[in-house]
């Protein structure tokens, strides 16, 4: 049976990308760090489009919980493959780099980028062997132009899209796609506590984004249609550059 997995999968941005997913025929596991309920939500929803959904708790930051429950699936289903990843856990702490604690730094770049490593390693191998896959990083704006007040979050994210580059360039041989998509301002609950109002005048598209959106996009990348696409970092922002 084929799978995508998601991770950060419960809410926003990512049960969208579930569901957009199981729309293209995958089953889904659908990755959550504490939410179960949320997750149980994404479950019930992706069901409706007559595939499996298997929630995954694990913190991506912990590679020992990676290892634990992402491989010990991986060694329960040996007939099964994972097709498609999407790396869009992440995490926010937002302030200044001057006021800026140890943990806030550590915490954002090991739920993102180490996040991204551990669970990408459990899952390229089999990959690799089976010469197909999609790998589908969620980046940021942040990543590209960096933002005040995000140094964590937009070191964070500008590692994924140098790791996004070199993997695609390491693995294309091997008929698997690697891409990023750095989302602008999306409407989430990340972005709940933001100025809707006034940022958006920012926005040449005066508008924040639909998390479905980017989750259409995902579901391109993830397809065979984007099957000479690789390496690239796709902005969905509405026009909104630096």
């Amino acid at each position: 049976m084929k799978y995508a997995l998601v991770t950060g999968g419960s809410r926003g941005i990512g049960r969208l990308c579930c569901t957009k997913l199981a729309e293209l025929g995958y089953n889904i596991l659908i990755n959550y760090k504490g939410n179960q309920a949320a997750a149980q939500e994404t479950a019930d929803a992706v069901a409706t489009h007559q595939v499996k959904a298997e929630l995954l708790q694990f913190d991506v930051a912990d590679k020992n919980e990676v290892t634990q429950v992402l491989g010990g699936w991986m060694d329960a289903h040996k007939e099964d493959i994972i097709e498609v990843l999407v790396n869009n856990a992440g995490i926010r702490q937002d302030t200044l780099m001057m006021s800026m604690t140890d943990s806030q730094w550590s915490d954002v770049l090991n739920t993102s980028l180490q996040g991204m490593y551990n669970v990408t390693k459990t899952v390229l191998n089999p990959m690799l062997m089976n010469r197909y896959g999609r790998i589908i990083n969620m980046v940021s704006l942040s990543g590209l132009k960096g933002t005040p007040g995000q140094v964590n979050y937009s070191a964070a994210k500008a590692g994924m899209i140098g790791a996004t580059k070199a993997l695609a360039q390491e693995i294309a041989k091997r008929n698997i796609t690697v891409n990023a998509i750095a989302p602008g301002f999306v409407k989430t609950d990340m972005t709940e506590e933001l100025n809707e109002k006034d940022l958006a005048k920012m926005v040449p598209m005066q508008r924040f984004g639909e998390a479905e959106e980017v989750a259409d996009l995902v579901q391109f990348l993830a397809s065979k249609k984007s099957s000479y696409i690789t390496g690239q970092v796709i902005s969905i922002n509405g026009g909104l550059y630096s």
